[in-house]
């Protein structure tokens, strides 16, 4: 049996492929203007080389900001329930939760089957996202894929009164101009948004075992530093980019049980 999850997000968009509970195949691209297009983009990826077509999936669930936009989804569901069911099916002890996004962070608890328990978002403030990174990153002229190691360079932090885009920006632009290091600036950064990061699991509570999710969990740099933050050495899946699209597979292929049941 063949099922599919496909997360739509804000700056990414991720398809997964399930094959007898284990992923066959996945894709990664960037979310365009159009989310029904973004979504047949992330599957024909998805698809490649593995001889399957539309026809071939039992069922497919939707998740994230476009999912109500994906026309061959079944059904779609919060990306906060797919996180947590993605990440229970890599580690079934994890009870804590952080997912970086492009637009918006999310701390969740979930108990031993998955299930959410509770969970907070971050306001609408884009600081300590995805796209606050990017927007550092252009600014400092650092491909974002080599701010993380870069900032593990630092000598010292430049502490930063803020993590809004806007006058992080220009911080970051004066700190440049008085010859700070790039690798101290990032660090700075960082920990800006680890602080950020760790009031809003507070809002919730920390527990073993302790994972991130989204895009921003491949920066090497913010994972330490959260990580001295929490006091938790977060467990990370092999691509914590993908977890959600996998939660939404894990959702089709339950639906898909009790369809043929």
């Amino acid at each position: 049996m063949f099922v599919a999850g496909i997360d739509i997000g804000s700056r990414g968009a991720k398809g997964v492929i399930l094959e007898d509970s284990q992923i066959l195949s996945y894709s990664i691209c960037d979310t365009g203007p159009e989310s029904a297009k973004t979504a047949q983009l992330t599957l024909d990826e998805a698809i490649k080389g593995t001889g399957l077509s539309l026809k071939d999936f039992s069922y497919i669930v939707a998740t994230g900001y476009g999912r109500v936009l994906v026309p061959f989804a079944n059904t779609n569901i919060s990306e906060i329930s797919c996180h947590a069911r993605g990440a229970h099916w890599y580690f079934p002890s994890v009870r804590t939760i952080l997912d970086m996004g492009g637009q918006d962070c999310k701390a969740i608890n979930c108990d031993e089957n998955g299930r959410v328990t509770n969970f907070i978002m971050n306001d609408k403030c884009a600081g300590g996202t995805g796209r606050f990174l990017e927007v550092i990153a252009d600014v400092l002229q650092v491909p974002l894929e080599e701010i993380g190691p870069l900032s593990l360079k630092s000598t010292q932090d430049f502490p930063f009164s803020t993590v809004c885009a806007v006058f992080a920006k220009s911080e970051a632009l004066s700190l440049l101009k008085k010859g700070v290091a790039k690798s101290d600036i990032l660090a700075g950064l960082h920990d800006a948004i680890a602080v950020r990061c760790h009031n809003l699991l507070k809002r919730v509570s920390i527990e073993k075992d302790f994972t991130i999710t989204g895009g921003i969990a491949k920066n090497i740099g913010m994972v330490e530093k959260i990580k001295k933050k929490v006091g938790l050495e977060p467990v990370l899946a092999p691509d914590p980019q993908i977890i959600g699209a996998l939660g939404a597979a894990l959702f089709a292929q339950e639906r898909a049980g009790k369809k043929g049941e």
